[in-house]
């Protein structure tokens, strides 16, 4: 599966992934989902938003066990992040399988469409509106970086785009979903593990910084005349990096956009993505208050007006207690270790932590030995995901065959 998967949607010369939202290389990876349904004899169905299905026993039963993740990227992503948990999910199916297990519960394998937002910004867009966390109206908003909208995407990938919407009866008929996926840090590695549990998710969200100034001629403009946005954006930059170090948050301006973009030019707006995560609400506010305190500050000194604009913001989300200890006492008493899974906190966003409002979730993390997530330098050992496949049919044979 994974040699399979491994060519799709990789560019050539930076050897990251481009697997973006409705566009040839996640309909590639849509179309090898339902192969390994089908292949399997499981019961494939796409939902009202995109996302992809594959059951084994009876949808409408009810306290379903859902296992999955996502298979599309963000620009030059890695190869792990995502389609390692999907990959898993089908290989730990066929684990129990082998060892004769008896299903006592409906099982799905699920693909989310659009987890990471690199195509219309927004993460986890078809978790986000099965669970109504992003209404209809604010999707038809959505518009990649050629004013493509999100409804006139789907419908060129032949997807009905009209039927997008809350899916309260289906997220009501999950009575666990466990996500594998990636650890996108180094815990594990420092402590030995292959194979962790997730904690929590750090709060987190996305904003937009819109700096406008006046275009003008690069080379004949003088300094003092110069009203450059660019100056503003880079102050704030920097602004970001100190705010997090003194608050021990996170907090990166990783995408920008500047008009008109000449090399001759001085740009008339310059536009900044904050990314920016912290243990708790409390933090994550402090940061991207002094942030935007620090971006008005430069700005009104250098005569450049600034719009700051929240696009994402997902909550704090502790993983259901009840649920974590399950899977820590499952796996603890199928190791031979005698040592506990460690449990530990993330600061990236999941599509479990989408569903975590509606549904009880977990996730269990594999053990990347670099920590680099995001990057074509993100990896797992095969052992390492030999391991979590082990522990992921190990959850759902105690959860599904009990």
């Amino acid at each position: 599966m994974w040699r399979e998967l491994a060519p799709v949607g990789r560019h050539p010369d930076s050897g990251g992934y481009r697997r973006h939202a409705w566009l040839a290389a996640d309909l590639e990876c849509r179309a090898w989902f339902r192969a390994q349904a089908e292949a399997r004899g499981l019961g494939y169905e796409t939902d009202r938003n995109g996302n992809q299905w594959a059951w084994l026993g009876d949808p409408l039963a009810g306290d379903a066990v859902v296992t999955g993740s996502h298979l599309d990227s963000v620009p030059d992503g890695g190869a792990f992040d995502g389609p390692l948990g999907v990959v898993s999910s089908f290989a730990a199916l066929d684990e129990l399988r082998c060892r004769g297990v008896e299903f006592t519960r409906p099982v799905a394998i699920t693909n989310f469409g659009d987890e990471e937002g690199a195509r219309f910004g927004l993460a986890c867009v078809g978790s986000r509106l099965a669970a109504g966390q992003l209404t209809v109206t604010d999707a038809y908003r959505l518009r990649d970086a050629d004013g493509i909208a999100l409804p006139a995407a789907m419908e060129r990938a032949g997807y009905d785009s009209d039927a997008i919407g809350p899916d309260p009866e289906r997220l009501a008929r999950i009575g666990a979903f466990v996500e594998l996926h990636v650890e996108q840090g180094r815990a594990l590695d420092l402590t030995g593990d292959p194979v962790g549990i997730a904690s929590a998710i750090w709060p987190h969200g996305r904003w937009r910084f819109d700096f406008r100034g006046e275009a003008n001629h690069a080379g004949t403009t003088r300094l003092a005349d110069r009203r450059d946005p660019m100056l503003t954006y880079a102050e704030t930059v920097l602004a970001a990096r100190r705010e997090a170090e003194l608050t021990g948050a996170l907090a990166t301006f990783g995408k920008i956009a500047v008009e008109p973009n000449g090399v001759n030019a001085i740009p008339s707006l310059v536009r900044g993505w904050l990314d920016s995560r912290a243990a708790d609400q409390a933090t994550l506010d402090a940061v991207v208050t002094g942030i935007e305190r620090a971006a008005r500050e430069h700005a009104d000194r250098a005569g450049i007006d600034l719009d700051v604009v929240r696009e994402s913001f997902t909550p704090v989300v502790d993983f259901e207690h009840a649920l974590r200890d399950e899977l820590a006492s499952i796996l603890e008493g199928s190791g031979d270790t005698g040592r506990p899974v460690p449990i530990l906190g993330t600061g990236a966003g999941h599509d479990a932590g989408i569903l975590s409002a509606s549904v009880p979730t977990a996730m269990l993390f594999v053990r990347n030995p670099t920590g680099i997530s995001h990057s074509p330098a993100e990896h797992a050992a095969e052992d390492d995901c030999a391991a979590g496949v082990e522990a992921l049919a190990d959850v759902l044979e105690g959860l599904a065959c009990s």
